[in-house]
């Protein structure tokens, strides 16, 4: 019996049991990568993931099987509706990328949909072992590149601090000055005078840790006078 189940599940030729087994199987790896990015706040989470490699899965097995049912394997090809998965996997991939004036955000979440996509072909075609590999390698690439980034950039993330002033402001020293000493590491500014509304806006692309003090940072900001706006982002505003 047991050698049975194993015989379809491991045949390179399709049947319902082998099917199953493939298709729970992708399930799986696609949830482990969806899990990890939801933890990241993503949207696309678990059930986004493990569909995808699902979906995958599945029109590897249907690439598969048409050709094994009606014209043979030897006349037929295989890879013709899997290799649609590829370009048509660009349109989630899209949609998980959020463009806000020049900010870009879920670029990562896009490729793991699409090396998601690719975990699905490979558990579809038998290669349970290298789209399992391929899984945890994603995860390792997730987990370990972040603290690597993290580690080199000594912990610090990068944010626009954004100021406007209502007044033309000829040297921004002093808003150097208070960045600084608040051990905020200033990486490029740029400002925008309007001569017609008499206000300068500037863009402070910054690099921060989790123990810079904002709230007391932008009150010192503040306290340089004719402050109109002052915000914390990811975004510069042209």
């Amino acid at each position: 019996m047991m050698n049975e189940i194993y015989t379809q599940i491991s045949s390179s030729e399709v049947n319902s049991l082998g099917a199953i087994y493939k298709l729970f199987i992708s399930l799986l790896l696609g949830a482990v990568i969806g899990f990890e990015r939801r933890q990241k706040g993503q949207v696309a989470g678990m059930r986004t993931f493990a569909l995808i490699s699902m979906g995958a899965t599945l029109a590897m097995l249907v690439s598969i099987y048409i050709p094994q049912e009606y014209m043979g394997l030897k006349n037929g090809d295989p890879g013709r509706i899997a290799a649609q998965v590829i370009s048509g996997i660009g349109f989630l991939g899209a949609g998980a990328i959020i463009q806000m004036k020049g900010s870009v955000r879920g670029l990562t979440t896009a490729a793991g949909i699409w090396m998601t996509a690719c975990i699905g072909l490979a558990v579809g075609s038998g290669m349970y072992v290298i789209a399992t590999a391929a899984c945890f390698l994603i995860i390792a690439i997730l987990k370990f590149f972040e603290f690597l980034e993290k580690l080199l950039l000594n912990g610090r993330e990068q944010n626009v601090i954004r100021l406007k002033v209502g007044r033309i402001v000829t040297d921004s020293k002093v808003y150097r000055d208070c960045l600084k000493k608040f051990n905020v590491h200033l990486s490029y500014e740029y400002l925008r005078y309007d001569y017609t509304e008499n206000f300068t806006t500037f863009n402070f692309v910054v690099r921060t840790n989790d123990h810079t003090d904002f709230v007391h940072l932008f009150q010192e900001i503040h306290s340089l006078g004719d402050v109109m706006s002052l915000t914390l982002t990811n975004e510069v505003n042209n």
